[in-house]
Formats: C-alpha cells, structure tokens, sequence
C-alpha cells in the first residue's frame, strides 16, 4: 500500500473517532438542561449512540466493494452525519424539540430522551460505526496485522475529542462554534474521501445551515442568544416594560424596570425578608443561583455573596438584563454552590437557595439530604433560610412529595411552606406554583403539648 493512502486512511480512521465523541459530548450538554444529566439519562444517550454504532460495525463486514465504491459510500457516510449533526447538537433545533413535545402533552424526560436519541442520534452513530468498519477493511487489504492500530487510532480520536471539546473547545469559543468546527470536520471527511463537485456543493449547503443557525449574529438576532458556553445558553428578551432572562432555553429571571421589581417570589422575599431588615448592623445575604441578581435589588446596605456556575451572568444582567450596575454591597463568585458552602467559613444570616427554576430541569444533586445539611451548617444563629421550589401546591405528584419528606428530615421545626399566587389543587397541572421552603435556624426543643401536659400559658407569657 502506498504510504499517502496509508496516512490517509489512519487519519479518516482518527477523524471519524474525533467527530463521533465531540457530537456525543455535545449532544450530552445541550441535553443536560432539558432532561438533567442522571445516569438515566445519560445511559438513554449513550447506549442509543453505542448500540447503532455496533450495528454499523455489523453491518459494515457485510458484502464486498472496490476501492471506488467505499470512497462513495464513505463520502456519502461524511455528508449524512455532517447533516445529522446539525440537527442533534444545535442548541435552537433542540430547544425547538422540546417545546413541541412539551406542547404535545409529552412531558417525561425520559421519554423525551428515548425520542430524541431514536430521531437523532441512530443514523450518525449506525454511520461512524460502519465508516470504522470499512477503513478497517480497506487497511486489512493491505496489512493484515493493522487491526490494533486501527483500533489504537480510533480510540486516539477519542480521547483527543473528549479533551479538546471539554477543556477547550465549548469553554473557550462557545458550544455553537464547537457544533460548526464538528459539522466541518465531518465535511472535511466527505471531501477527503471523494474531492468531486456535488461533495462540495452539498457539504457547502450544509455548512451555511449550520452556520446560520449557529452563528453569534443569528443567534443572538433571531434567539436573542447572548452566550452559549459550556455551561449555559443565555439570552434576554423583552423591552423597557418587562424583560426575561433565559438560561438554556428556560426562563430564569423576569424584571420589571418601571417598578424595579422581579418575579412574584423574589419580590415576597425582597419585601418580607430583606427590605424590613433593621439597620442596626449590615447582614450577610448569601444567594446560591444568582439569575437576574434581582433579589435584594434595592438594598445597598447589607452584604450580598451571589454564587453561580455560569461567570459571565454578572456582565451579561448588567449590560442587557438590569442595564445597570450591581450595586457595591453586591459581590459575585463563581463557583459550583454545594463547593461554595463546602469550603466557605462564613455563616450567614439570610440563605437564599434559586436554583429549581422550573419543574423538569433539576440539578439531582442539590436535592439531597447531605446538600441541605450542607446548607444548614452554613445559617448563623437566628438566620433564615429559603429555597425556591416548582413543585406541586398540593403534593399532587411524587417528585414534591418526596422533596418535601427531604426538606423534613433535615429540617424537622421552624418551618413554613409559602404557595406563590393561585394554585388549583384539584386539577391536575394547575397545582405547580412557585412554594417557598423556609427555615428559622431558632431553638427548638422539639416538645409537644398533650391533654396529659399543656402549660401553654407559661410559653406565651
């Protein structure tokens, strides 16, 4: 075999590897703030991706070919998941996705992933198992003892993709250039394998789609999408009367800057528990979940630790959320919440939890018993704590019933459940509402009374 088409082959060998991990771990972060990322979940994924790549590595042994029609077949294999790969990973296609399903009364995520995985990621993956194959066959021609190197290349292709997309690609130019560079690499595959005019016509419509819909203008013009990073999608839409922070497709903050005033709940906990604070001393506020930064808004006096994971949420609120700067009692770190409480000293007198911002997307593991201990031990005597839940009022379904059970045990007296607005608890869907789990760090013995013992008149008075 001529050593050009040896170094070629190895290279498709390693490209194909690349693109079929950098596609998986996109799809996986564009999925996560839709579904979560649970083991469920990412199990659906990858043994939808694993399961139709065996099978195209079946299928690919199959029946014999010449040197021109694997070229032809490989070209076509490039092009489909270049294609496919637009679809899967683009975070409008999806976000599109999931509103029609949602509108369609289909409201599991795992059903939803199950759908997704079977429209989306079954033909590109089927294809990368079966190009492996066909290269290997190709190479096997030449070389019968190529196996572990082929082998060897297609894992290297991996490796490198898992690294490059995590560590470098999505964090540092955005998880819509890295779905472009995967589109072009696929592209370049195609063209590698046959260099002939309807390739490059055809590669070239699919790059401009995926261009379109990806691009920073087009994103931010038609979405309104001003990040979209590895951690978050961030977009803000409105006008002068109400504006809406969206964070991965999902709203996350409102503001209403006529009024100076947010959502139904942040606007409870600002006039019920931070704007009637005494001024004798300045309190420490700890708010995990910045959003909008629209709690405490109006409070320049006490100090404020907002904590998100997402770092450019401050600039992003001020220059296009709020238009106007935090102000200097406000303070912003970014950090993971459950490693902020585990490593901060503080003890702080208010606690604000915001991170349950909607009823399907919810970050597993800071629903735990273990987190809120965490939280707990972080509370100053006399503190308060609140955390903003989406759940049902009226315990209609299991998820709220069990949290409920969680918040409980770790949180058994001096506790108060606020429902935000109206929630109709015998009809089913009308029930999910904003609800306040609230907790006063005072002492408590936990004694009762019983007809056998009541000295209620010695603790009132």
């Amino acid at each position: 075999m001529a050593k050009k088409l040896h170094l070629w082959l190895v290279f498709l060998i390693f490209l194909n590897g690349f693109v079929s991990m950098a596609l998986e771990l996109v799809v996986l972060r564009q999925l996560a703030f839709f579904v979560g990322s649970s083991a469920v979940i990412t199990s659906i994924i990858m043994g939808t991706f694993m399961g139709f790549m065996s099978l195209g590595y079946f299928l690919g042994t199959r029946g014999k070919f010449s040197a021109g029609r694997a070229r032809r077949i490989l070209a076509g294999s490039f092009l489909t998941i270049s294609a496919f790969a637009v679809f899967a990973a683009s975070f409008p296609f999806v976000s599109k996705y999931f509103e029609l399903l949602y509108r369609l009364g289909v409201t599991s995520g795992v059903v939803q992933t199950f759908i997704f995985s079977f429209l989306f990621l079954s033909v590109g993956p089927f294809l990368f198992g079966y190009n492996t194959t066909l290269l290997s066959r190709i190479l096997h021609k030449y070389n019968t003892n190529y196996a572990g190197n082929i082998m060897a290349w297609d894992t290297i292709g991996s490796v490198a993709a898992s690294v490059a997309t995590t560590l470098a690609l999505m964090p540092f130019i955005g998880v819509n250039h890295t779905v472009m560079f995967i589109v072009a690499l696929a592209l370049m595959g195609a063209l590698i394998t046959r260099a002939r005019p309807y390739v490059f016509a055809v590669g070239v419509l699919i790059l401009a789609g995926c261009v379109m819909i990806n691009s920073d203008r087009v994103q931010e013009k038609y979405f309104g999408i001003i990040v979209n990073n590895a951690n978050s999608t961030i977009s803000v839409q409105g006008n002068d009367s109400v504006r809406v922070l969206y964070m991965n497709g999902l709203p996350m903050s409102v503001y209403y800057p006529q009024y100076a005033a947010g959502a139904e709940y942040i606007n409870y906990i600002n006039e019920n528990f931070i704007y009637n604070m005494p001024r004798d001393r300045r309190r420490k506020i700890l708010v995990l979940g910045a959003g909008g930064f629209t709690a405490g808004l109006n409070d320049d006096f006490n100090e404020y630790t907002f904590v998100d994971i997402e770092a450019r949420l401050r600039d992003i609120s001020e220059s296009h959320f709020l238009r106007s700067k935090l102000t200097p009692n406000k303070q912003f770190v970014v950090r993971d919440a459950s490693q902020y409480l585990k490593n901060t000293p503080e003890k702080y007198d208010l606690i604000i939890l915001d991170v349950y911002s909607n009823s399907y997307q919810i970050p597993e593991n800071l629903i735990t018993a273990e987190f809120m201990s965490r939280i707990k031990s972080r509370v100053a005597d006399d503190g308060i704590i609140i955390m903003n839940m989406v759940t049902s009022a009226s315990f209609r379904d299991t998820y709220t019933r069990v949290f409920d059970n969680t918040f409980h045990r770790v949180f058994p007296y001096n506790t108060q459940r606020q429902v935000m607005g109206t929630a109709n608890p015998w009809v089913a869907g009308d029930e999910i509402s904003n609800v306040l789990y609230i907790f006063y760090n005072r002492k408590n013995s936990g004694r009762i009374y019983t007809i056998n013992k009541t000295p209620v008149i010695y603790d009132v008075y």
